[in-house]
């Protein structure tokens, strides 16, 4: 069985390759995706966990990703999410690699952003704003990039000033024309794109904000606790997405939208399987207000996985 630390497993999985490969996976019709399992541990201590195990197979492979998630983590110095994925022959049950979790996750959920972005975004945006400054937030203007090339100014808000200050200035350094911001309110009016990636559990872009023809891009949240987006941001004729149905069930934005009735379950648009087949349509015109929910899928890691093992004889 071959090791991918975090250095191999990150440089097999560039931004231009790997949103290809989700969109050909999203396409595809043969792969199995069953529920991802949660278990919950050490409940009522002062250090509770959460184990995620999310299986998906197609004909030639089978991937199962673990996550642990420690909130009180943060305390002790340590990041509250560790992962891990290991990918095997589906003819033979052969292991054939042990992959870094963290970036499968970080890499696949920017470049599912970016496969969302590709039907939704308008073609000339230019102004990206980024709200988060995790493992997921530093990837998505290179990810977005990749899709929309126009993006020449980037700016990042965090509920913590300073982490927005550190991202901005390491996009800087990287070439681009970063800031960070403290006024959310005007630099979601200011953007063509805006880019979600945080665990809030209270809403953070209220709709009467975006401007005619934005694209909101929701991609931190995952459970029906969390939210980014108030249910304005889901109603006044916006397009919405989802990457799967599951957003339906566990995204906490799109609860709040149907319990407030400016969105009904039937009024999503699309998933990413109907966008990538072209059973659905993506943007209609420049002043049309868009918005794509994610809560993650493992049919992704497999994507992501796949391309990892086979970058190795490249």
């Amino acid at each position: 069985m071959q090791i991918f630390d975090a250095a191999t497993t990150r440089a097999a999985l560039p931004f231009d390759a790997l949103v290809p490969a989700l969109r050909a996976a999203f396409a595809a019709t043969a792969t199995g995706v069953p529920p991802r399992h949660v278990h919950a541990l050490g409940e009522g201590t002062a250090s509770p966990g959460t184990v995620l195990i999310m299986p998906a197979w197609s004909e030639a492979f089978l991937g199962i990703k673990t996550i642990n998630i420690f909130p009180a983590n943060g305390a002790r110095g340590l990041p509250g999410l560790h992962a891990t994925y290991v990918l095997y022959d589906a003819a033979t049950g052969v292991p054939l690699a042990l992959m870094d979790g963290n970036e499968i996750t970080a890499r696949r959920t920017a470049g599912a952003a970016a496969l969302g972005a590709a039907f939704l975004a308008r073609p000339d945006a230019r102004r990206l704003l980024v709200l988060g400054s995790g493992r997921v937030a530093r990837l998505l203007p290179q990810a977005l990039r990749s899709v929309r090339p126009g993006i020449d100014a980037v700016q990042v808000w965090n509920h913590r000033p300073e982490g927005a200050q550190a991202l901005a200035a390491q996009w800087r350094a990287e070439g681009l024309a970063a800031q960070a911001v403290t006024d959310l309110e005007a630099a979601v009016r200011a953007a063509d794109i805006v880019s979600c990636a945080t665990l809030a559990t209270t809403p953070l872009v209220q709709g009467a904000w975006l401007a005619p023809g934005a694209h909101l891009d929701l991609i931190g949240s995952f459970t029906p606790q969390m939210k980014e987006a108030d249910p304005p941001c889901f109603g006044g004729g916006a397009r919405v997405c989802v990457d799967t149905d599951e957003a339906l069930r566990k995204a906490g934005d799109l609860l709040d939208a149907f319990a407030a009735g400016t969105l009904a379950p039937h009024g999503v648009h699309a998933t990413l399987a109907q966008l990538c087949r072209g059973e659905r349509e993506g943007r209609r015109d420049a002043r049309e207000r868009t918005v794509f929910k994610a809560v993650g899928t493992a049919l992704e890691d497999l994507a992501a996985a796949t391309l990892a093992w086979q970058s190795r004889s490249a």
